[in-house]
This record gives structure tokens, sequence and C-alpha cells, in this order.
């Protein structure tokens, strides 16, 4: 009888090893998170007074102009670059965006580096031209502007000059 009970107790003990063995477990989960893209752009303070100029004239945004540097934020949530472009005048007169000034034209350019004692002026079109590239969330990116008034013109109107900035995904 004592062998027997002995016998149990060990099996019964082998019973709870192998009953409480390694076990698999038959599902497991991922987290998957993700938000959508926001590209956005803000531009401060977006307005430029270059005043009154003669024919041929020309003013820029510079400290040594009318002070009045522009600066395009990503207001975003992904890295941004940033294009710009300009166009033909058609509010308050009617000029043709050149490449320099002449009849009935006028140029606008722009400049981000150094604008102020060395610029480099890169004419606008009315394509987009890269204006900034990598620009990060809630970054800047701080421009000039110059523009030249045509070398002759009909229109002694206030013509404005529009200037857009585009921000699209960047890398």
């Amino acid at each position: 009888m004592k062998s027997l009970i002995i016998t149990l107790c060990i099996l019964g003990m082998i019973g709870i090893v192998i009953g409480t063995g390694v076990f698999a477990d038959t599902e497991a989960q991922v987290t998957a998170t993700v938000k959508v893209q926001n590209i956005s752009v803000s531009i401060d303070d977006g307005v430029v007074d270059y005043g009154t100029l003669a024919a041929s004239g020309k003013e820029d945004t510079t400290t040594n102009g009318v002070n009045d540097s522009q600066t395009a934020t990503n207001d975003g949530n992904v890295t941004e670059n940033f294009n710009i472009s300009g166009e033909d005048v058609s509010t308050g007169c009617s000029w043709t965006l050149a490449e320099t000034q002449g009849d009935e034209q006028y140029f606008h350019k722009f400049c981000t580096s150094d604008c102020d004692s060395n610029p480099t002026w890169t004419a606008l079109t009315t394509d987009y031209q890269t204006l900034a590239t990598g620009i990060s969330e809630s970054s800047s990116q701080v421009f000039d502007l110059q523009i030249g008034v045509p070398s002759s013109t009909t229109c002694t109107a206030q013509a404005t000059a529009t200037v857009t900035v585009q921000a699209v995904a960047g890398s």
C-alpha cells in the first residue's frame, strides 16, 4: 500500500510538471500608429510696401532698403521644401514679370542668404523655383525681395505684385 501511495504521488508530481509545461501563445498583437501628413506654410508679415519709385527704380526689403524681410514658417507636421514664384501685375497696372526692366516689364527677385551685406538676387518667374529645402516642423526661412519697376510705363497707379510661397513635402 505504501508503494502504491508513493507511486501515485510520483505520478501526480510528474503529471503536474507535464501539465504545467511550456505553452506558446496562439495570438500576438502589433500596435501600429499613423498620422496624416499636414503640409502648411505661413508668411510673416506677408506685406511689403516698396513706396513710390521712379521709372527704372529699384527697391528691396533688406535693412538698407525698406527693412521688411519676410519669414516663411513650416506650420505642418513634416519636413517641407518651400518654393517661390511671381506673377504678372494685373492689379493697378498691367506689367509683365521679366528678368530685367523694360517697357511695361518689371522684375521681382528674392534672396535667402547674406541679403543685407552681400545679396545674391534670383529673378522670380511665373514657375515655382526653390526657396528653401529641408525645413523641419516649426522652422523658418527668412528671405528678402527686390523689385524693379518698368523703365517706361503708361501706368502711375499703385500696382500690386504678388509673390507666392508654396510648401511641399520635403525629405
